[in-house]
């Protein structure tokens, strides 16, 4: 273990994006399977991530290794954040009607079942008119 210890020292380690790539290498190890055999030169594709994923883990150049996990961090909260935002909007539809601010397209909710309405964007403050 004290070997390990000291064989590690000074290099990377694993991160987030070191587990993404390993879990898509072993996705794309399982869609391989189901591939006619004379594809059978695709599974290279699938160890490219592993090989990366081992390349990120014992690397020595610690800032370029951060910052690379850090754009990955920002893409994947955004990506949860727009599974997150659309999965509310369609929980929700029920109960309110969702538009668009033409003037600056910030999104607006307003209940339904009110009739026809003037609807004033809290942002720009521009009105327009929408049935709810």
């Amino acid at each position: 273990m004290d070997r390990l210890r000291r064989f590690m020292f000074g290099r990377y380690g694993g991160d987030e994006l070191s587990k993404a790539l390993l879990v898509l290498s072993f996705i794309l190890l399982l869609v391989m399977n189901f591939l006619p055999r004379y594809l059978g030169i695709l599974v290279v594709f699938a160890y490219v991530p592993a090989l990366i994923c081992i390349f990120r883990i014992f690397s020595r150049n610690i800032y370029k290794r951060r910052s690379e996990n850090y754009k990955y961090l920002k893409i994947k909260s955004k990506v949860i954040m727009w599974f997150e935002n659309n999965l509310n909007r369609i929980k929700t539809l029920k109960n309110f009607k969702y538009y668009t601010c033409s003037n600056c397209k910030q999104r607006l909710r307003v209940p339904r079942g009110k009739g026809k309405m003037s609807i004033t964007c809290p942002k720009c403050k521009s009105s327009f008119k929408g049935k709810s």
